[in-house]
């Protein structure tokens, strides 16, 4: 799978980034991947080239390049301590509201590049990514066609900054996959998010998986690989429908 790695100039800094693409010539549609709370790493990696490989040009940015060098970590041997103490750290660096305020350098490099296909892309994004999604799809509305989340946490809180704020803005349909008893996204805060989307009248749809929070990431101890699957072809017939990438 071709593969580049590029540095992305930001108002905050520099944002290295990783883009993976089709095998043959383009162009193609691209998508941005909003990263979970892990970092960059070979996983992440691996999912952007899967995702590559289904006919999208995959744009990861490195979220955290607010705080400087880490890692790369280890999901399995950080979870089995104190997490919130290790990667705490690195996500009071970015938020919905900072992703969204990046995206519009993440869309300026991809409308530099001679490989792309229209104006309109997708975003999909996990554990914290996905309300990263949601709102950069709501910042740029004329720009996203479809955003996606799964296991995203605190989607609808009472946050200046909640995710759920941006769907009066969202013209992007709208994919939520949620995970059975996650305490980031208990079933009140879906059913904020849902209304809030509904009353928008955005087009939407949400599933909860019988899954862990996580259970997307493949380096993750919950990773679960049936769920996974099922969430793999939610998100290539998101894409598919409003990318308009044929089978």
């Amino acid at each position: 799978m071709p593969t580049e790695h590029v540095t992305i100039r930001m108002r905050d800094g520099d944002c290295r980034s990783h883009v993976a693409m089709p095998a043959g010539e383009g162009p193609w549609p691209a998508v941005i991947l909003y990263m979970d709370a892990g970092g960059i790493r070979p996983a992440l990696r691996d999912m952007a080239e899967q995702l590559a490989a289904a006919g999208y040009l995959v744009l990861l940015p490195d979220l955290f390049y607010r705080y400087g060098p880490y890692g790369p970590f280890v999901p399995k041997e950080v979870f089995k301590g104190d997490f919130r103490a290790i990667l705490g750290p690195l996500m009071a660096t970015t938020g919905p509201d900072k992703a969204a305020a990046d995206t519009e350098a993440f869309l300026a490099y991809l409308d530099a590049r001679d490989d792309i296909a229209g104006r309109r892309i997708g975003a999909v994004g996990f554990c914290m990514g996905g309300g990263m999604a949601l709102a950069s799809a709501g910042a740029y509305p004329d720009r996203f066609a479809a955003a996606a989340s799964f296991h995203g946490g605190n989607l609808a809180t009472d946050a200046s900054t909640s995710p759920h704020l941006s769907a009066p803005r969202l013209k992007a349909e709208v994919y939520i996959g949620a995970a059975e008893n996650d305490g980031s996204y208990p079933p009140a805060m879906a059913e904020r998010l849902e209304r809030s989307l509904t009353e928008a009248g955005v087009r939407f749809s949400a599933e909860t998986y019988p899954a862990a929070h996580g259970w997307m990431m493949p380096d993750f101890p919950v990773h679960d690989p049936a769920a996974a699957a099922r969430g793999w072809r939610a998100m290539r017939d998101l894409f598919r429908r409003t990318l308009h990438i044929e089978s």
